[in-house]
């Protein structure tokens, strides 16, 4: 999943001068954060979050302000692709399965939400069958019944209506070229889901997939959708209600929208969500270093991104005893790295030149050193069920992670441009951290003759339009950028597919930015689906982790970490390894 959305706010940068002497500035203050037993107000603690629930309540009442730096990419919950978002939209909709909103490993495991267990695979795990509850109900008091499952699934098949969501679904369901119901109204020639009653949905799978309880889990996908109130790429400013709150009018792009209760929602079908405040307000737009400053003020109680405070209320959190006690440092999930087009860059020696030259070290700082994260090896991060630490191809023991200057002139020599060449990065505006690593990167290629031009994006467009556009990557030269990305679900397949599979390409929302078209990576992807053993997937995960590096098509770089903010009003407040931030489903707020 992805780390953050449609129209926009610029945002201000204020950003440190990125010399080295800054850079190493910065991760050193990051590093001295003080232990982990720091308390003051609200005593719970720092990273008391991370592995329980702080200020658990049960009180009704008052608003919950929820803010984002730029803007979601749709409030449509089978257009989203964001990590942060497919969390939020848990507000006011419901799935198939979902997340237990459970602190710790069991957060992380397939639970039944609409549907009344886990789906059961027949037919060597190339059909799958849910059983929808009974009575569950939209916003209007219409009853939820299988064929709106089956339409939500059926409208993630057109990619020029629906452009930012997974692609899971068109790719392993037996449709025969469906082209989804924006262009075939008639639901019955959509074979990839059927339903032989109201309350029975089967899945017909093209190939076997022992995931795929996992895959069904892990996305907004499988929220019902009432095909008559279906209004295409205009469904996302109102999406119909099947969770605890609808939203109030329309949501406004660039400036958020208000949640108010859903009274058809039912506490008692539903354990992974709660309806404590009266509203939830959420803010799109507004600055980053803003929405830090009102966070600590109380004045907001969730950054939505979920990916952490700005360097100046780092430092202010992390020198300060009572504010520490309010925050969380976890071990996010999410891998922050630099995939590298290998169509603007197709000279596999030029790509290990930029991966040779980088220092490493500078981008850790840069990002926020220990308080940050930790250095990558694999891309795989290591809760990744068997993962391996991998094959660091490009550092030597007496360079460590700084470059090495003359292996990349080696590259440079063997590619046919010793003198070095020049191509864009890219980055998310929005994100301090992101440019200040980019700079980081630009100034360690520099020392070889590798020019890099920087230019930043919204996030909100940045994974459609942007470096998720193969013809943007082209028309532009952008020969790398910055990504981060958490595991669909918590197996090789669910961090790796959609990154290095040929077939995973799209025009649009595209995540396998490298476009890394490998007939064996391929090949080890087709095994895996007929591979019954984990630990024999497991393997060929690994296996295809390593060829990805091997080939140079990526940059590993920083397993993150997100030094998070829970203001002493904020209730039920708890880290979720799901999603990688605090899940926001069943917060409260005290009056």
């Amino acid at each position: 999943m992805l780390s953050s959305e449609r129209v926009f706010m610029k945002s201000r940068s204020r950003i440190l001068a990125a010399s080295s002497a800054g850079l190493l500035a910065l991760g050193l203050l990051a590093a001295c954060g003080g232990d982990d037993k720091d308390s003051g107000s609200g005593g719970a603690g720092f990273n008391a979050a991370v592995d329980k629930v702080v200020n658990p309540s049960d009180k009704k009442g008052g608003v919950l302000k929820m803010a984002i730096s730029s803007d979601i990419e749709s409030t449509d919950p089978g257009n989203m692709y964001y990590a942060w978002s497919t969390n939020f939209v848990r507000l006011y909709s419901r799935m198939l399965l979902t997340y237990p909103s459970k602190p710790g490993d069991e957060g992380r495991k397939p639970s039944p939400d609409l549907a009344e267990a886990l789906g059961v695979p027949s037919d060597g795990n190339k059909t799958w069958t849910y059983k929808l509850k009974h009575g569950l109900k939209y916003e209007d008091g219409t009853e939820i019944k299988a064929k709106d499952i089956k339409y939500a699934v059926a409208r993630t098949f057109d990619r020029s209506v629906l452009r930012s969501g997974p692609s899971y679904f068109a790719d392993m369901l037996d449709a025969s070229g469906y082209k989804g119901p924006f262009k075939d109204k008639n639901l019955d020639h959509f074979k990839g889901v059927s339903t032989p009653d109201d309350y029975t949905i089967v899945f017909h799978l093209k190939k076997p997939f022992a995931e795929f309880n996992e895959l069904v889990n892990f996305s907004g996908q499988t929220a019902p959708v009432p095909q008559d109130k279906d209004k295409g790429d205009r469904y996302g400013l109102h999406p119909v209600s099947s969770g605890p709150y609808k939203w109030q009018g329309d949501y406004q792009p660039g400036k958020g929208g208000t949640l108010v209760r859903n009274d058809q929602w039912d506490q008692s079908t539903d354990e992974n969500r709660k309806q404590l405040p009266d509203q939830v307000q959420m803010i799109s737009g507004l600055n980053a270093e803003e929405l830090d400053n009102q966070l600590l003020k109380g004045e907001i109680q969730i950054d939505l991104a979920g990916s952490g405070v700005q360097d100046n209320a780092r430092k202010t959190i992390l020198t300060d005893p009572n504010m520490k006690a309010q925050s969380d440092d976890p071990n996010g999930g999410f891998h922050w790295y630099m995939p590298i087009d290998t169509t603007v860059i197709p000279n596999i020696e030029c790509r290990k030149a930029l991966i040779w030259a980088a220092d490493r070290d500078a981008m850790w700082r840069a990002y926020g050193g220990d308080i940050g994260g930790e250095l990558a090896t694999s891309i795989m991060p290591p809760d990744v069920t068997g993962r391996e630490k991998g094959t660091d191809y490009y550092t030597k023991a007496e360079t460590g992670y700084h470059g090495d200057v003359n292996q990349a002139k080696a590259a440079l020599a063997k590619c046919g441009k010793p003198n070095g060449f020049e191509t864009t990065m890219i980055y998310r505006e929005d994100r301090p951290k992101e440019k200040a690593t980019a700079v980081a990167l630009q100034q360690a290629e520099s020392r070889v003759g590798i020019k890099l031009n920087l230019k930043g994006y919204p996030a909100n467009t940045y994974t459609t339009d942007q470096i998720g556009s193969p013809d943007f990557n082209k028309k532009n030269n952008v020969g790398l950028g910055t990504f981060g990305w958490l595991s669909d679900w918590p197996t090789g397949y669910g961090f790796l597919w959609a990154l290095t599979d040929s077939r995973a390409i799209l025009p649009s929302g595209n995540i396998n930015i490298s476009e890394i078209k490998d007939a064996q990576i391929d090949k080890w992807w087709d095994e895996s689906l007929t591979q019954t053993d984990p630990a024999a997937r497991a393997k060929l995960y690994n296996q295809i982790d390593d060829r990805f590096r091997a080939e140079a098509a990526v940059m590993p770089n920083v397993y993150a970490k997100s030094l998070l903010f829970r203001p002493s009003g904020l209730t039920n407040v708890f880290f979720h390894k799901g999603f990688g931030m605090y899940n926001y489903s069943t917060l409260g707020v005290a009056k």
